[in-house]
């Protein structure tokens, strides 16, 4: 009986250890992927961050908000437009409204890393 139980006990911590490695391979492998997508190197860090700060991606956002490029009034055409539109009092989903106000911090999120900041001037011509 004793034996039985071991058996059971070592093949099922075979079956978990096997599953464990796959889906180990599997992140691993997603990672790599996000990472080539991201760009690598400090602009896939600064995309990263701001997916992970979010929860979303710039193109889930703009998928989101329906957007094919950048254009600010556009996007805040857009957002007011959606948010409106999903607003409880008119039958509404909130969870909705949330996810479209996600997406629009993040597309803000973008533009505020592609404007040029005020501390930083242009290189000066010496010749």
């Amino acid at each position: 009986m004793a034996k039985y139980i071991a058996q059971i006990i070592v093949l099922g911590a075979q079956v978990v250890g096997r599953a464990f490695a796959r889906a180990l391979k599997q992140e691993i492998a997603a990672s790599q992927e996000a990472a080539k997508r991201a760009g690598g190197g400090p602009e896939g860090a600064r995309r990263a961050a701001a997916n992970a700060s979010t929860g979303l991606t710039l193109e889930e956002a703009m998928q989101i908000l329906n957007l094919d490029k950048l254009e600010s009034e556009k996007i805040q055409k857009q957002y007011e437009h959606l948010f409106s539109a999903n607003d409880k009092a008119k039958g509404g989903s909130f969870y909705l409204q949330s996810k479209i106000v996600r997406a629009k911090e993040r597309i803000d999120a973008e533009l505020k890393e592609k404007s040029p900041r005020p501390d930083q001037s242009p290189p000066k011509d010496t010749s």
